[in-house]
């Protein structure tokens, strides 16, 4: 391991904005936070730009980026200590974990943004709009809770467009070329590292907006499957 990333993990053990696999932390959340506040997570955050972002947008809001990186989580952990954002925190854990932490209906929103779109055929499971994760986010997530899914990937973007389909969520908002949209809400200008990246190299960015607004029946999951083994 690199000597940057050694003292990155030192540091963020004294950070007061990061929790690194904390236990019992359901439904405490507004303890922690000292208020009751609607809170949002920012999954697979990296170095937590929308995190940040979003907290400086909304300080009437609360918001956690969840990542296993701890030197990632760095950047953004400093960012909000150095800017006194209080309402925005940091969760290191691995993501199907995730609703070991929350209780039902504590999270109201939760943004994706720019994950690793999986995109072999054999890691679809991975993909972080896969019903099986989906499943997870209903643990804990309001009814009527919004998902937004935003990324430059137009293979994750049309697997999660076919899930909505398949599974008839609702779906609130799509676009395919976000940035071509004659009008965006400030919350998403807010670009992160790897957007700037341009990994896909899709000179677009997708958008989804949607809600779990049903069961997941797991006897789908093959008719899921089946469609992209067939591309």
């Amino acid at each position: 391991m690199g000597q940057k990333k050694l003292i990155r993990f030192a540091e963020i053990e004294s950070f007061t904005n990061v929790l690194q696999y904390p236990k019992g932390m359901q439904d405490k959340w507004k303890d922690y936070f000292k208020n009751d506040h609607p809170l949002t997570l920012e999954l697979a955050c990296g170095k937590g730009e929308y995190a940040v972002g979003l907290g400086r947008l909304h300080p009437e809001r609360n918001f956690i980026g969840i990542d296993i990186k701890g030197n990632r989580i760095w950047r953004g952990a400093k960012t909000a200590l150095d800017e006194g954002l209080h309402n925005v925190a940091f969760l290191r854990s691995q993501i199907d974990k995730v609703a070991d932490y929350f209780a039902r209906d504590e999270v109201s929103e939760i943004w994706i943004t720019f994950p690793d779109p999986q995109l072999r055929f054999s890691k679809m499971k991975k993909r972080l709009t896969h019903p099986r994760f989906l499943r997870i986010y209903q643990q804990f997530l309001k009814p009527g809770g919004l998902i937004h899914l935003k990324t430059d990937s137009p293979d994750l973007y049309n697997f999660t467009k076919a899930v909505i389909n398949l599974y008839e969520l609702e779906l609130l908002i799509d676009y395919d070329d976000l940035y071509r949209e004659p009008q965006i809400n400030n919350e998403l200008l807010i670009k992160t590292h790897y957007e700037g990246l341009d990994i896909a190299q899709s000179s677009r960015i997708h958008y989804l907006q949607f809600v779990i607004n049903k069961a997941l029946p797991v006897e789908k999951d093959a008719t899921l499957k089946n469609l992209f083994s067939e591309q």
